[in-house]
């Protein structure tokens, strides 16, 4: 009896090392009241994205801003499934600072080149139709150009872990500099990924 209860004991702790270990990075998305999903490691800020983009490049990170909207299901799994993964969470809180924005909000919004918009007005002009949609912005906007012109990338929908987790790492890297497109990049990841035996959905 005393050496079960003390096996009893050792793997509740074991169990809840493990949990804090991958708590760390990984929070389960809450809704808010403006209906969209939440991860608490999303920058707050005053949707300034110039003033973003430094701040960003100051603590070393890059900027992603992305489009929700209440109701979006694909927005829903994106959270559940794909930003709650300890290894897609970890890398992007590491790596980079993401602030959120509503398809339908009314929060005032600077653009780089100095216009200031709503955040509908906003996902207007930059041509974002979809939800979830992500706008991956460079280290530094040439002043007069917009987010639009300025985005190094753009993922638009909700894609599986590897595909959104290797454009992160595709961004930061600044492939988009080089001559190896997204896809072959992507590609690349995969073969690796899977010559190792760590294959995952994509």
């Amino acid at each position: 009896m005393y050496c079960q209860a003390i096996h009893r004991i050792t793997m509740n702790i074991t169990f809840f090392t493990l949990m804090l270990l991958f708590g760390t990075f990984a929070h389960s998305a809450t809704i808010a009241e403006d209906g969209l999903h939440k991860q608490d490691w999303f920058s707050i800020t005053f949707k300034d994205v110039a003033e973003d983009i430094a701040d960003a490049k100051a603590a070393d990170k890059r900027l992603v801003l992305i489009f929700e909207q209440r109701g979006c299901p694909f927005c829903a799994k994106l959270h559940k499934s794909i930003l709650s993964d300890p290894e897609v969470a970890q890398y992007l809180q590491e790596n980079f600072h993401i602030v959120q924005f509503n398809l339908f909000g009314d929060e005032e919004v600077t653009d780089t080149d100095g216009d200031i918009l709503t955040e509908k007005t906003a996902a207007s002009k930059w041509d974002v139709m979809f939800t979830p949609t992500m706008l991956f912005l460079p280290e530094e906007v040439v002043e007069g150009v917009s987010v639009a012109e300025a985005a190094v990338g753009k993922m638009p929908g909700a894609f599986g872990k590897l595909t959104l987790l290797h454009l992160f790492q595709w961004v930061r890297e600044k492939g988009y500099e080089g001559d190896e497109h997204f896809q072959k990049y992507h590609a690349r990841k995969i073969a690796a990924r899977d010559a190792a035996g760590n294959s995952v959905d994509e």
